[in-house]
């Protein structure tokens, strides 16, 4: 029960940051998972674990992780499709 709770915020963690970025993660659903777990790990090796706490993932980290992650994402995706319409 604890894998699937720890899914489902790692989901609404990545869904939340795609839209206060207001960008599409890839993906989808799954997208958003990958992209709320990563983002979790991020937050929590660059700013620790402080806040509150939902399945062992520090929600304020988790978020500010998720969001350089998307960002840089969308950066990352948005320079191959400009480079693909280029040549």
């Amino acid at each position: 029960m604890g894998f699937l709770l720890y899914l489902i915020v790692g989901g609404i963690i990545g869904w939340l940051a795609g839209l206060i970025l207001g960008k599409d993660i890839p993906g989808g659903v799954i997208g958003n998972i990958i992209a709320g777990i990563i983002g979790a790990w991020l937050g929590g090796a660059i700013f620790g674990d402080w806040g509150p706490d939902v399945a062992g993932i520090a929600i304020v980290p988790a978020l500010i992780g998720s969001l350089v992650l998307v960002f840089v994402l969308s950066l990352i995706l948005g320079s191959m499709a400009r480079g693909r319409r280029n040549t």
